[in-house]
């Protein structure tokens, strides 16, 4: 699995001449703790040392944060969410390791749902659209299917096509 991460911003300082941005804590502890990126935008980075770095996402990025911890028995938690970073304003839920807060557009909990959603992810990049562009409805659709031990439709391009003409429209 690729990490698809597109920066934009260069290292340095907490942004506290950007407070609008979203921050997201990403941690790297091998075979204990793992917070890491599957697709999302940055527009800014603060590495904290090895195992530990801050990432920045402008308002209205989507990204996607899975968070994943073991012990020497196995797998303690497999959590992924794929959020909205939100503006000055807009109404957020707050989160573990994310600053000050986000949109949550799908999240899941447990190896299996987290290995669904990392399978639609690939198969909409498959197709060569990249994740973090996806309608945010898709997202909330995928959400709502997995929560009721249902199937999701897949994503296709002619949805992809509707979406940025409607992003296009209403901007």
């Amino acid at each position: 699995m690729t990490d698809r991460i597109v920066s934009f911003g260069g290292k340095g300082e907490e942004p506290a001449e950007n407070p609008s941005l979203t921050l997201v804590d990403l941690i790297w502890q091998e075979k204990r703790v793992e917070h890491w990126l599957r697709f999302g935008r940055i527009c800014h980075e603060h590495r904290l040392d090895r195992q530990h770095r801050t990432v920045g996402f402008a308002p209205g990025s989507v990204f996607a944060l899975v968070r994943w911890a073991g012990n020497d028995y196995g797998t303690v938690v497999s959590r992924l969410d794929i959020l909205r970073a939100v503006g000055r304003g807009e109404p957020f839920q707050t989160l573990p390791f994310i600053r000050p807060g986000a949109e949550i557009l799908l999240r899941v909990s447990g190896w299996p749902k987290v290995e669904r959603v990392l399978q639609a992810v690939d198969a909409i990049e498959a197709l060569g659209i990249d994740a973090h562009t996806v309608s945010p409805e898709h997202w909330r659709h995928v959400h709502n299917r997995i929560a009721a031990g249902e199937p999701f439709r897949s994503y296709t391009r002619a949805q992809h096509a509707a979406w940025l003409k409607r992003r296009k429209v209403g901007a």
